[in-house]
């Protein structure tokens, strides 16, 4: 390997560790502690966690309030949610960020 490709590799390596590490962002809320689900996602345009435990019957339900949600739609009709989507906190969770998924993210989400 000819030494522009090491250095590009280097640089990218470095650019993607430093991406994965934003995307863990210490100011979102802790996971859920559920024993219904082992595995979470966060879902930015939701500002909530979602259930990614394929054994789990609860598998893809968004998780809010200590309740799950099996589709977007119904999350969006829960009152609390509501309550939860004009909060400062959801606004600065859910809709900024890097990892947050909207365009203009570092890889063009």
């Amino acid at each position: 390997m000819n030494k522009t490709k090491k250095m590009m590799v280097g640089v990218l390596s470095t650019l993607m560790a430093a991406s994965l590490a934003a995307c863990s962002d210490e100011s979102l809320p802790p996971k859920p502690k559920d024993q219904d689900c082992d595995d979470w996602e966060w879902d930015s345009t939701t500002g909530t966690y979602v259930c990614d435990d394929e054994d789990s019957s609860y598998h893809r339900h968004y998780y809010y309030g200590g309740h799950y949600y099996p589709s977007k739609r119904k999350l969006q009709r829960s009152a609390a949610y509501k309550s939860y989507q004009q909060s400062t906190e959801f606004k600065a969770k859910a809709k900024s960020g890097i990892g947050s998924g909207t365009k203009g993210s570092f890889f063009g989400g």
